[in-house]
């Protein structure tokens, strides 16, 4: 895969979750963590896996993969540099 094509992938996900932050903070905060650390944790196991034993995973994916979990990440700092706050619910 051409890191072009990656570098796109990243924004189009940084884009969509910045919608989502800029739509309804509260939401975005809970499908962020949970994303996040659902593509952080098959990252891990995928790495573990490929050290027990060797696969034939192309090294793309990856490279998918930590886009995946910083991709939230970032559409949470732009978020907040961009100088909004977190709007919760009050009963939180």
């Amino acid at each position: 895969m051409q890191k072009t094509l990656l570098f796109e992938i990243f924004l189009a996900e940084a884009a969509i979750y910045l919608l989502l932050w800029l739509s309804n903070t509260y939401l975005a905060t809970l499908l962020s963590l949970i994303f996040g650390c659902i593509a952080f944790i098959i990252l891990l196991i995928s790495l573990l896996v490929e050290l027990v034993e060797r696969s034939k995973v192309p090294s793309w994916y990856y490279s998918l993969m930590i886009a995946s979990v910083l991709a939230p990440a970032a559409a949470a700092l732009i978020f907040y540099l961009l100088g909004n706050e977190l709007s919760w619910p009050a009963f939180l």
